[in-house]
């Protein structure tokens, strides 16, 4: 772990940055719940299976609901969510690449599918200020931008 500042840091929060999709999601959840809740509950008589449906469909979007705090330093990154902690460091990973909400860090020197598994998704902040120095930062430590 490293005890000097970072390099770069930031929060995302996504359910407080794009409104829209938010209120979009929620009414969503709604909707697949009382839909959930007639078949499961109403017609089966199984409010376990609501429940269970509704918590693995919930913990799924978790981070959505909650602010991710970014902290890339010299020699590794460390990112927080609600009460987790994951630290990585640069030569875990092979290459990385840009999609229109942030960056996927690869284990692999090109993209594969199991990069969403393996690998680390970082989310840019709604302003975006990050994105040039982060793609600065990552080519100098990881170098293989795909």
């Amino acid at each position: 772990m490293s005890n000097n500042e970072p390099k770069l840091s930031w929060t995302s929060h996504p359910l407080r940055d794009y409104p829209l999709t938010s209120i979009v999601l929620i009414v969503f959840i709604i909707i697949l719940s009382a839909a959930l809740w007639q078949i499961a509950v109403v017609s089966w008589e199984m409010p376990l299976f609501f429940y269970l449906g509704m918590g693995i469909f919930f913990f799924s979007l978790i981070t959505y609901f909650i602010p991710t705090r970014y902290e890339f330093y010299e020699d590794n990154i460390v990112i927080y969510y609600l009460f987790v902690r994951i630290e990585r460091v640069y030569s875990n990973f092979g290459c990385f690449y840009t999609d229109k909400k942030g960056v996927m860090l690869s284990t692999f020197k090109a993209p594969r599918r199991l990069d969403s598994f393996r690998g680390q998704s970082i989310r840019f902040s709604k302003t975006r200020s990050e994105k040039d120095e982060l793609i600065k930062l990552l080519n100098e430590k990881i170098g293989n931008q795909v």
